[in-house]
């Protein structure tokens, strides 16, 4: 019984252990799909935004990206062709002009590199 508590905490940490705002995954902004680059584009100029719930504040509850305070991230739709809804598809910015992607809505994210 010891060694299998020893084994699944050792599971658990290579896992799970230092996630909050791990993450070693980027992508050139010329990589990223073009409704993404539209999006950054937007996110520049101040908007107008497609979407009503563009720029409202990302929470960061699962810790994905690195720890700050409450307010310092804000989320903007990237469209997905053939969605009528706004899809799984977000660029998350920072305070400071750092950028996150992700494509599968929240689960795991990019950062954006020039």
């Amino acid at each position: 019984m010891r060694r299998l508590l020893s084994l699944l905490l050792s599971i658990w940490l290579l896992c799970f252990a230092g996630q909050a705002g791990a993450f070693n995954d980027s992508i050139a902004v010329a990589d990223l799909p073009a409704e993404a680059r539209t999006t950054l584009q937007l996110i520049e100029q101040g908007g107008p935004f497609p979407y009503q719930r563009d720029g409202v504040v990302f929470g960061n509850y699962e810790k994905r990206l690195p720890l700050k305070k409450r307010g310092y991230y804000r989320e903007y739709t990237v469209p997905t062709p053939g969605l009528k809804h706004r899809g799984p598809r977000r660029i998350v910015a920072g305070s400071e002009h750092e950028r996150y992607y992700t494509a599968d809505h929240y689960n795991s994210f990019r950062r954006i590199t020039p």
